[in-house]
């Protein structure tokens, strides 16, 4: 082999090697640009992530948020709150006052055995009932269900009265009632399953409408707050407690409110001559 031939060997080596070198450079710069690139987006996301869970953390919650909102009074309501709820007919002259919360088992108990009488009473006009309801459950279990199914019940007494009624019987159902520490009454669509068992909250779209956008919850908390108060005017702090006449109405033992049919009616009827 001539040595012109030896070196154009050696030249078209370097050239390879050359060309092989700069490949392996752009590749590398190529490979250092989307790692860079990745980690910035990395750190990005991890920013953003932050900012919003920032964000949500300082974001208030439904129930605080309602606290600060404008009070929507529910039709067929009464008082400065609008947390009197009188139904019955007007020349009852006594009124009674019920305190239930809806997440309470034993309201749950009471509304099964002696619901159904309460109707009876109030539709005869033997006396009004005045509800107040209460959220005390939500705080001990804990959940939401005590106060979502109290502003349900109000957007239905804004339907009417009856609705109003019909709709915590229905809550209170065995059919409906969840165990009090299962919180379904926290979800709207539960609710508003509920609500279709009732003729007049069937397929009511301006019901629903208020359920899903919390219309009557500030109206809930304050409802829930004049439980609290009564509770320490007459010296009661569960659930279902009732008050005729400012006295308590009680069953046999003295204590808690009548849990059947024939105590209630013997409790209501000595409450009723007093």
């Amino acid at each position: 082999m001539s040595k012109r031939n030896t070196q154009a060997a050696k030249t078209a080596a370097r050239e390879r090697l050359r060309v092989e070198r700069e490949r392996d450079a752009k590749k590398a710069k190529i490979k250092r640009q989307l790692l860079v690139a990745t980690t910035i987006v990395g750190v990005l996301a991890i920013a953003g992530g932050i900012g919003y869970a920032v964000m949500q953390a300082n974001k208030p919650g439904v129930w605080e948020a309602a606290a600060d909102a404008k009070l929507v009074k529910p039709a067929n309501s009464s008082g400065e709150n609008g947390t009197t709820v009188v139904v019955g007919k007007s020349d009852a002259k006594k009124t009674l006052t019920l305190y239930e919360d809806p997440r309470c088992p034993a309201c749950a108990a009471f509304e099964q055995q002696v619901g159904a009488t309460i109707h009876e009473d109030v539709k005869a006009g033997k006396y009004k009932i005045q509800y107040v309801g209460a959220t005390f459950i939500d705080n001990n279990v804990p959940g939401e269900g005590s106060r979502s199914a109290l502003s349900a019940l109000g957007a239905a007494l804004n339907v009417s009265p009856e609705a109003f009624l019909d709709y915590k019987t229905a809550l209170y159902s065995t059919e409906y009632y969840p165990e009090e520490t299962d919180d379904k009454f926290k979800d709207d669509d539960y609710l508003i399953k509920v609500a279709n068992s009732v003729d007049a909250l069937k397929g009511n779209t301006a019901f629903q409408k208020d359920v899903r956008d919390g219309t009557y919850d500030k109206w809930a908390l304050l409802m829930s707050d004049k439980f609290n108060e009564d509770g320490k005017k007459y010296d009661f702090g569960g659930t279902p407690s009732l008050i005729m006449d400012g006295k308590k109405v009680t069953g046999s033992n003295g204590q808690s409110a009548p849990m059947t049919a024939a105590e209630y009616t013997t409790a209501i009827d000595a409450a009723l001559k007093g």
